[in-house]
């Protein structure tokens, strides 16, 4: 799960929270006790969660990005200032240098 946390006008912190392990583990524990037609669908269960899990911080959050502003239906060019707005506009507690920041982010990481 990624969260953004702790953005105001003072701080620009933007926080990626991971639970792919406790997830991992969880399906797992299932997969060990699963009846046989159960088993295909943890199984891929399970390698997602480890594909997540392996995703670097930059990916999760310009993963993020794209889709807040895929919310708010901006279809322009992802590095303009047109997208800053429109990510402000889906996160309005976000500041002027986090948007920006978290756009880098996007722009970084191929889609």
């Amino acid at each position: 799960m990624t969260g953004l946390l702790g953005m105001s006008t003072k701080h620009n912190v933007v926080l990626t929270i991971r639970d792919a392990d406790t997830l991992a583990a969880a399906l797992d524990r299932a997969l060990a006790d699963a009846p046989p037609e159960e088993r295909p669908g943890l199984e891929r269960a399970a390698s997602l969660v480890r594909s997540t899990a392996a995703a670097t911080e930059t990916r999760l959050r310009a993963d993020w990005v794209r889709s807040r502003l895929a919310a708010v239906g901006f279809t322009g060019a992802p590095d303009s200032v047109a997208a800053v707005r429109a990510l402000r506009q889906a996160e309005p507690k976000l500041s002027l240098a986090a948007a920006v920041q978290l756009q880098r982010d996007a722009l970084a990481e191929p889609a």
